[in-house]
């Protein structure tokens, strides 16, 4: 049964590609965080996870 690529090229594009610095994440403040949460659940009336319909 033939393969689709030899072993020893695998890895190949990886090694290629240029190493990019990863940026900090800042997280939005505790209060914010909850008032956006309460948007969502009290006033929009969205169901919890990836539920968006009513």
């Amino acid at each position: 049964m033939p393969t689709h690529g030899s072993l020893s090229k695998a890895g190949k594009v990886r090694s290629q590609t240029p190493k990019i610095q990863g940026t900090s994440k800042k997280n939005s403040a505790p209060r914010r965080r909850a008032r956006r949460n309460f948007e969502k659940r009290i006033i929009l009336q969205r169901k919890a996870g990836q539920n968006w319909s009513r």
